[in-house]
């Protein structure tokens, strides 16, 4: 019916945002307000053709730098909340809901951009340190892996799983292509369900610290 028909077009309107935002973010590296996140990644070891490859990017630390992008592009204010790279104000205005953030894309199996995760610039505390997309019509961060899109093709006997983002991108780029991580939220019984799907056997390689091994146990 037109609900279905409706339901249908906001998520692929979603996923035309996620793409955009994704483009966006990783053109930013070039502009000089984004240089520090660019610095960070090779710091961090990453090569340009990891961060190219992963779609790397950084959110600026504008208000509304991505708003004023997408509206560009066509879209509406309102779908980019539905896709929760913005954020409607008490006020009636919209923002950008990732500011001043290193970025990285979530794709899924089927290579589409369906959420982003942020890794805060600064070592404030009191920010946190990851912010990720809420769940949408697209993407339930329960059940996704970051990173499965390239370990699909690489995993048949064997997963890697790491506690963040950075070690799953600092795996790949070392040559192991099977890592996938979870996304801002415990592992859960439907990622193992997922990594089933791809993989025999997978191997849990958590932070030595005492929050990585809890995390080690919960995982198990």
């Amino acid at each position: 019916g037109t609900k279905d028909d409706s339901l249908h077009n906001l998520k692929n309107t979603i996923y035309e945002i996620n793409r955009e935002t994704a483009r966006f973010y990783y053109s930013n590296l070039s502009k000089p307000a984004g240089k520090w996140a660019m610095d960070y990644y090779l710091s961090r070891g990453l090569t340009p053709a990891t961060i190219k490859s992963f779609g790397l990017g950084v959110a600026l630390s504008e208000w509304d730098s991505l708003v004023k992008h997408l509206r560009s592009k066509g879209f509406s204010p309102e779908d980019m909340v539905q896709a929760d790279v913005a954020v409607k104000s008490n006020k009636g205005t919209y923002f950008d809901r990732f500011r001043d953030r290193s970025m990285f894309p979530v794709i899924n199996v089927r290579g589409n951009v369906i959420a982003f995760s942020g890794r805060r610039r600064t070592e404030d505390k009191t920010v946190a340190k990851y912010v990720n997309t809420k769940d949408t019509l697209v993407y339930n961060k329960s059940q996704n892996l970051f990173a499965l899109n390239l370990a699909k093709a690489n995993c048949s006997e064997q997963m890697i799983l790491v506690e963040g983002n950075f070690d799953a991108v600092s795996l790949h780029q070392a040559g192991f292509k099977n890592t996938v991580a979870p996304l801002g939220t415990a592992f859960t019984k439907e990622q193992a369900l997922l990594m089933s799907r791809y993989t025999k056997e997978v191997i849990i390689c958590f932070d030595s610290d005492v929050a990585g091994e809890t995390a080690v146990d919960k995982a198990f």
